[in-house]
């Protein structure tokens, strides 16, 4: 295996692992409020992304979107879907609703493939519409079953979807895009924590150890997206597509075996179909990538008689 694909399977293991082990870090949080918490995430990934981005040389990038009116529009739209997303995570974690987060991130890919197909025309072949089908046919149970939406679930992979969405077709890198997300949102973070008074807000009051966690929620946020951003540039994307479950399927075991979340037969229903889903996705993507295999050294023999 070449080098870079090595180092490229290692950032991406590392990205995943981290973000299936996050919710660590904001359950032992929950004793701030969810807001206050998106606030310093907010504040202290700004400070790094523009750190790194100026360390990058791409201060010229960040100015040439601030100066594109079409492009900082769109990069306002994917700042709410980001900051909705990142808020309902954050919520669902200290109500106790990571099972349901889980859930949402398992659903993400399908969501992903239903906005390809309306907003790219991409044309779904039968395991993916088998796929889609298990996916409707899981939140269709857990309506008949418990009379309600899984909105946290839906709520995370719809704004996780369209926040994709978004960011593919205004085509920024994936720093230049945080650091612009993040200087959106820092006015209004900076403002709410300036007005809303908590226990915790007033950081001069703080306990050391209590400022250094919340500080803490920048490098989480950042050192995850700065692997995925290597990993990316090393691996193809049916081989990060792979990587993308350790998230969820983390959460899944940290809200079973480590927060001890109900697990009621009903839920674990919803779960079979959606990973039922997502066998179908992964079989295709397998399928997919040993017929790109054979067909190289075939390309490879036509191209050596033409010459």
């Amino acid at each position: 295996m070449p080098q870079s694909s090595q180092s490229g399977i290692f950032y991406a293991l590392t990205a995943f692992t981290l973000w299936a082990i996050a919710p660590m870090y904001f359950k032992f949080m929950a004793f701030i409020p969810t807001t206050e918490i998106l606030a310093h995430r907010v504040i202290w990934s700004c400070l790094i992304v523009l750190i790194l981005i100026v360390g990058m040389s791409k201060t010229d990038k960040l100015k040439q979107v601030f100066s594109a009116k079409k492009t900082l529009l769109a990069m306002l739209l994917s700042t709410l879907l980001i900051g909705a997303n990142w808020g309902t995570f954050i919520w669902a974690i200290s109500h106790n609703q990571l099972l349901s987060a889980s859930l949402g991130y398992y659903i993400n890919p399908l969501i992903s493939i239903m906005l390809g197909m309306v907003f790219f025309k991409e044309k779904l072949d039968p395991v993916r519409k088998a796929a889609v089908a298990l996916c409707f046919a899981a939140v269709a149970f857990e309506v008949i079953q418990f009379g309600s939406l899984p909105w946290v679930a839906l709520s995370l992979a719809l704004t996780f979807g369209f926040y994709g969405l978004v960011r593919k077709k205004v085509a920024i890198d994936s720093f230049t895009g945080m650091a612009v997300e993040t200087l959106l949102m820092l006015p209004v973070a900076l403002i709410y924590m300036f007005t809303v008074h908590t226990s915790t807000s007033n950081m001069l009051a703080n306990p050391s150890l209590t400022n250094w966690l919340l500080f803490a929620a920048g490098p989480i946020t950042m050192v995850p997206l700065m692997c995925f951003a290597a990993a990316a540039n090393r691996v193809s994307m049916i081989t990060l597509g792979f990587f993308q479950y350790i998230g969820p399927s983390g959460m899944f075991i940290l809200a079973v075996f480590l927060y001890d979340e109900p697990l009621s037969p009903e839920k674990l229903i919803t779960f079979g179909l959606i990973w039922g889903a997502l066998a179908l996705l992964i079989f295709n993507s397998i399928r997919q990538l040993r017929n790109t295999r054979k067909k190289q050294p075939l390309d490879m023999t036509t191209k050596t008689e033409k010459v």
